[in-house]
């Protein structure tokens, strides 16, 4: 049986793909589209690491088409370089170098020079981490102990205020990654990202949801006082529980102002055993560090008021389906997911693991906080 001839996507067919990308679309709908399988969508897209390319333009100093064939009509009627220069409104030299850069006044062609020039400006410029070896080996080393490439930039911004050699943007790290024709950072770097993704996928492509349930007695976030609001004032704690495979569970907790986690390992989700696990945690911390909790709708909670009796510890609980109003804990558990990602069993690990983890996450430079790192002697706990 004879092989069906590929069929290469147009220029229109092309754009129109970028397009479905950016806006979220998968690869199996993208595929449906155009008649492809959803490989052969990954294909096109991981050749520039899922980042679109960008659109390329004209100088506009550059000799147009209309311009060359005025040039091929000149020297096919024996104008010299000159009147040709004068008819077109460009400089004589201009026009000297373009035809002989281009076979010269008997193999001059208007659309093959067109062409050789278009062929010609792929000139891409190297991009920073490709031409210093020191700034390199600094991102591959916090790559390595799993920093994002926004930590990266900002402490390096933050370090060196005063040499802009030393900085990177973000932006750049990720394309060095996702784009490997660059030949700059390690494909294997990329395993130390967040997402763990081969390319990059659009902000739109998927939406979180949240679970909620029926909480006897919660107090609502709506009611919590507005110094909590501020995190200007340490001791307000936001907590969420982590579901891994096998019916594995971890509780995190995360401190509104400094943005400090604590893990905790929970063999279930019964709520007699994460309020047991939540009241032996807060037992061991100072009193003044430990004044609030904010929960989502979880059935987890829904023995919070003995939580609240046996710590003196107030409980707020989000509005349904509104993860966002513990913003400071959802991120962390995103970070999470480095470690531990989904339909990982999480009872294979021990307390000293999430230890481990915790503190290693406490220990970087965050955005929110001005790429600021916390030194151990000023953390909360």
């Amino acid at each position: 049986m004879a092989r069906k001839p590929r069929q290469h996507l147009t220029i229109d067919q092309t754009e129109e793909l970028w397009a479905r990308w950016s806006r979220g679309e998968s690869l199996k709908a993208i595929g449906r589209a155009f008649d492809k399988t959803s490989s052969a969508i990954y294909l096109v897209l991981s050749r520039t690491g899922g980042i679109r390319p960008p659109e390329r333009k004209r100088h506009l100093k550059s000799l147009t088409l209309c311009e060359r064939e005025e040039i091929s009509r000149g020297l096919a009627q024996g104008l010299s370089i000159r009147a040709i220069a004068e008819y077109v409104g460009r400089a004589a030299s201009t026009i000297s170098r373009e035809i002989r850069r281009n076979g010269g006044r008997t193999a001059y062609r208007a659309a093959n020079a067109e062409q050789r020039a278009w062929d010609a400006s792929r000139r891409p410029k190297a991009c920073k981490l490709a031409g210093n070896k020191w700034l390199r080996r600094v991102v591959t080393e916090k790559l390595k102990i799993n920093w994002s490439p926004e930590q990266i930039a900002g402490l390096l911004k933050r370090e060196f205020v005063y040499d802009r050699d030393k900085w990177v943007s973000h932006e750049t790290i990720y394309k060095s990654l996702f784009i490997q024709a660059r030949g700059v950072l390690k494909k294997e770097l990329m395993a130390n990202l967040r997402s763990r993704r081969t390319i990059r996928r659009s902000r739109h492509a998927t939406s979180k949801g949240d679970s909620c349930g029926q909480i006897v007695d919660a107090v609502s976030i709506r009611d919590r006082p507005p110094s909590v609001e501020d995190r200007a004032v340490p001791g307000h704690w936001e907590g969420d529980l982590i579901v891994g495979a096998g019916g594995s569970y971890m509780a995190t907790l995360v401190e509104r102002h400094s943005r400090y986690c604590i893990l905790l390992k929970v063999s279930s989700k019964n709520t007699n055993e994460v309020i047991s696990a939540l009241i032996r945690q807060a037992q061991k911390m100072p009193s003044h560090l430990l004044k609030s909790l904010t929960w989502d709708r979880g059935l987890e909670m829904a023995d919070h008021r003995r939580f609240s009796d046996e710590t003196d510890v107030d409980v707020y609980f989000c509005d349904p389906q509104s993860p966002w109003q513990r913003g400071s804990n959802e991120n962390t558990n995103r970070l999470l997911r480095q470690y531990f990602p989904k339909r990982t069993d999480l009872s294979v690990h021990s307390q000293a693991v999430f230890d481990a983890v915790a503190r290693e996450i406490n220990e970087r430079p965050r955005k929110t906080l001005n790429f600021i790192r916390l030194p151990r002697s000023l953390m909360p706990y």
